[in-house]
């Protein structure tokens, strides 16, 4: 598999794109006015403890309140009476939040999740430190191997290397990463040495920092994807910015020299998002509907509560039978879905609607291509076997907006409902007014603004239902039209 990744910068806005074999997978976006907080650790102070929700309110300096449940609270717990010195950090998970914390109380919290819609950030006490094959747990003891890593005898070398390391630096807990497999323990150790400096700067600002305020930030856009999305079958790194390219290099050497080679500069005349077709693809992902080669295609539908994908054959009709063409299209779509909940960054909550199946053969492989083409995507995915009604049910870790909420807004003329009420809807609205307001208020005359097409429509389609109205309520109507009102709105001044 070829696989590039794509670094696009402008003053104001770092993209991020990775390309396997020629088509993008990933987009990340960072905007200088609102740059993700998800891996920032905060000296935080609890502005409002909740029983009822079994949660806080902490405030960390960001715009809103962030969200801190009991269960991501953990406390020093000593593991003998005897021997307090011997604590360890434990989460308790039944623990009241009342127990934990308290109004006004100091805490270094960890973001897990960026504001999402109305809702603020979400906080963890239990705080993890990333580099490029580890992740630092301060508070734990634990040494885990990511699932990724099959080889059973690399995982029992990696983890007992680092616990061997660990006792060498604090004795933390520690999760090897996919990047680990098959590297020397002089770069382990090199990255656990890095790990427990920036742990001990990290530390000692939690004890000496004012309350809201941060006391670590994670690595800019570029830099995160230098260290988390850089796999082996990685051939190429573009860069188009001379600085960026010039800082990468410079942290490429300090920490992933073996790196140094994939790194390039990017000079071409054409911009680097359209000489990949990038940018075409991203207009593409703000489409609801997703053709497929065969003649099929997908409805992804994003709402609050959950994303359903609809999976239809459209003009596919196979050469065989209808299962034959039903189980074909499956198979393409599961591989669709995919790319685009990556592409798309959805998360949460997805129902995915397959078209009805008959053999369970065929559900069974068209689970396992979605299960198969989900191992390459770096959020979490669970998914779970089809349902009695023959709905796919699935969750995806969601640390980020979505690519739709990044870029786009609702529509001002909709509100986001996707439609919006017709001329002849909006005509009999007005009608009900005209009635409401002369019964209310004295007026010798009226005067309705309101769109350009609805106004047409009044005075056009609906005379004869003026004139009558005219002469039920006494009153002479008149209409304007206005450029600035959208369709569904409308003014009934009384004159």
């Amino acid at each position: 598999m070829s696989e590039e990744i794509l670094i696009n910068v402008t003053p104001r806005e770092t993209r991020v794109a990775v390309i396997e074999n020629g088509m993008l997978q990933e987009l990340h976006i960072e905007r200088g006015w609102r740059r993700g907080v998800v891996g920032n650790i905060y000296k935080g102070r609890v502005q409002r403890v909740m029983p009822g929700m079994q949660a806080a309110f902490v405030e960390v300096g960001l715009e809103r309140a962030a969200f801190l449940h009991a269960n991501d609270v953990i406390r020093p717990v000593p593991t003998d009476v005897s021997d307090a010195a011997s604590d360890v950090v434990v989460t308790q998970p039944n623990a009241s939040i009342v127990e934990l914390l308290r109004d006004g109380q100091d805490v270094v919290v960890q973001v897990v999740k960026d504001p999402i819609g109305s809702k603020g950030a979400r906080l963890t006490t239990q705080v993890s430190i990333p580099s490029r094959y580890m992740v630092l747990l301060p508070q734990s003891a634990v040494v885990g191997v990511s699932a990724r890593i099959e080889d059973e005898d690399e995982r029992a070398r990696l983890k007992q290397l680092v616990s061997e390391l660990s006792a060498q630096h604090g004795g933390h807990g520690y999760i090897v990463r996919t990047n680990a497999e098959g590297q020397p323990a002089e770069a382990i150790a090199e990255d656990m040495a890095y790990l427990a400096r920036v742990w001990n700067v990290v530390a000692r600002r939690g004890r000496e920092a004012e309350p809201r305020s941060i006391i670590y930030e994670d690595l800019s856009l570029p830099q995160r994807a230098i260290r988390d999305l850089i796999r082996r079958d990685v051939d190429k790194v573009k860069v188009d910015s001379a600085e960026t390219f010039a800082q990468l290099q410079a942290f490429v050497a300090k920490y992933m020299p073996p790196l140094a080679e994939k790194l390039e500069l990017y000079t071409g005349d054409r911009p680097i998002f359209d000489m990949f077709g990038v940018e075409d693809e991203i207009g593409r992902a703000l489409d609801k509907q997703v053709p497929l080669k065969s003649g099929g295609y997908l409805v992804i539908d994003q709402t609050e509560a959950m994303t359903t994908i609809d999976v239809n054959t459209g003009s596919f009709v196979g050469q065989r039978n209808l299962e034959e063409t039903v189980f074909r299209t499956n198979l393409e779509a599961a591989q669709a879905v995919a790319r685009q909940l990556r592409l798309r960054n959805l998360g949460g909550i997805i129902i995915i609607d397959f078209i009805d199946m008959l053999d369970p053969e065929h559900r069974r492989q068209v689970l396992r291509t979605l299960e198969k083409a989900l191992t390459r995507d770096h959020a979490k995915t669970t998914v779970y076997d089809f349902s009695p009604l023959g709905l796919v049910e699935m969750t995806r870790k969601r640390t980020v907006e979505s690519l739709e909420r990044q870029l786009s807004e609702p529509c001002p003329e909709c509100g986001g409902r996707g439609s919006i009420k017709t001329t002849e809807t909006v005509t009999y609205e007005i009608f009900r007014e005209i009635t409401r307001a002369v019964r209310q208020f004295e007026a010798a005359r009226l005067l309705v603004i309101a769109s350009p097409k609805v106004v047409a429509r009044i005075t056009e389609e609906e005379s004869v239902a003026v004139a009558e109205l005219e002469e039920f309520l006494g009153k002479s109507i008149q209409f304007q039209a206005d450029e600035q009102y959208l369709q569904e709105q409308f003014d009934v001044v009384l004159l």
